[in-house]
């Protein structure tokens, strides 16, 4: 099954609630991992972070027959905190997913959020970065943010720097987040969103028209979109962008 989302509209999977949301989204990672590790032995994937992707991050676990030692690991976002606390996107993924058997450490590449210095951080991170990721997953923020690019922030008109040192409107205020070219030369961009505080802001991001100023998460329309039926209760069931899956 090819997956290459390079343009046109997003995809959209409604599911009953986050529990088969989940389990749809991981079905789709496992097929996106098989299929590129066996054109090119390898697979690089962006975790997000958050307390959304822990049920797919806990699906993926379970999987037997992925080459976990062939993937790669990767952020889109780091809070500037140490690695074990507990607000830390590292520390979430490494509890549901990364300390999985079968993974190789080596091949985890965290963002040093605890660091005194954090633009050097964001510069050393950028550079272990792949020049293109096969997978980035990422989440909605009831404001519509996605990694830790918030609505009107300078970061969201950066094309040059990779990741970046950002502000954030919530505590912890200060993060590192990749920037909008790496999500866009993503080879697929999934987008996990639950709830019925995200319907608006998911049905802000994949209207047909909108600025990606006011809702960020707009950089990943192109997606695929997994939400439960609350996530999606303001999308227009007559309009849907792209497909659908019940």
């Amino acid at each position: 099954m090819a997956h290459p989302r390079l343009s046109g509209a997003p995809e959209r999977v409604v599911c009953a609630d986050p529990a088969s949301a989940a389990e749809a989204a991981a079905e789709r990672v496992a097929s996106l991992v098989l299929e590129v590790v066996a054109e090119r032995g390898e697979c690089s994937l962006a975790l997000a972070g958050g307390g959304t992707p822990r049920l797919l991050y806990a699906r993926l676990r379970e999987r037997e027959d992925l080459p976990w030692a062939r993937l790669a690991f990767y952020f889109g976002d780091e809070r500037c905190v140490p690695a074990d606390d507990p607000q830390s996107n590292y520390a979430m993924a490494h509890e549901a997913l990364l300390s999985r058997p079968g993974i190789d450490p080596e091949r985890v590449f965290r963002i040093r959020g605890e660091a005194a210095e954090r633009e050097a951080a964001a510069a050393e991170y950028a550079a272990l970065l792949p020049a293109r990721l096969d997978l980035v997953l990422l989440g909605i923020g009831e404001d519509g943010h996605t990694a830790s690019l918030f609505p009107g922030q300078e970061a969201l008109a950066e094309r040059e720097r990779r990741v970046v040192v950002v502000r954030g409107p919530k505590p912890p205020p200060w993060r590192l987040s990749v920037t909008a070219p790496v999500i866009e030369a993503a080879r697929e961009i999934y987008v996990l969103a639950t709830g019925a505080g995200k319907a608006g802001p998911v049905a802000r991001a994949l209207a047909a028209e909108g600025e990606v100023r006011e809702v960020p998460a707009r950089l990943a329309r192109r997606g695929v979109w997994f939400l439960d039926r609350a996530a999606a209760g303001e999308l227009p069931a007559d309009r849907a962008p792209g497909g659908e899956t019940q």
